[in-house]
């Protein structure tokens, strides 16, 4: 695993998907797309349209925060859409597990996560 700090957060895309800053230290800083690992959120689109946005919604809430924001990532590659595939923690909070807690996502596997 790869750890790093988030600086800001760009956007939210749904309850799995966010663009953000990465501080990747020395002055070095990034923006990339993530995807959360081990989970899989409505889409924002279709018949759970509503469910996806409450989903996204609730990521943006937790996302927007003074707190510091670890990413941690699987591996450094990006997966077959561009994203790496992690994992976020909020004061030691895994965010991913959280999302499950809450049911806001459901638990998904992908082999060579």
């Amino acid at each position: 695993m790869y750890e790093y700090k988030l600086k800001s957060v760009v956007s939210v895309y749904d309850g799995d998907t966010f663009t953000a800053e990465v501080d990747l230290g020395f002055n070095i800083v990034i923006t990339e797309k993530f995807r959360l690992i081990g989970i899989n959120a409505p889409e924002m689109k279709g018949e759970f349209k509503a469910d996806g946005k409450l989903a996204r919604d609730f990521l943006r809430k937790m996302m927007d925060t003074e707190s510091d924001i670890i990413i941690r990532t699987k591996k450094d590659k990006k997966e077959k859409y561009g994203r790496y595939l992690a994992e976020i923690f909020i004061d030691g909070e895994n965010i991913n597990q959280l999302l499950i807690t809450e049911g806001y996502v459901i638990p998904f596997m992908v082999e060579n996560e």
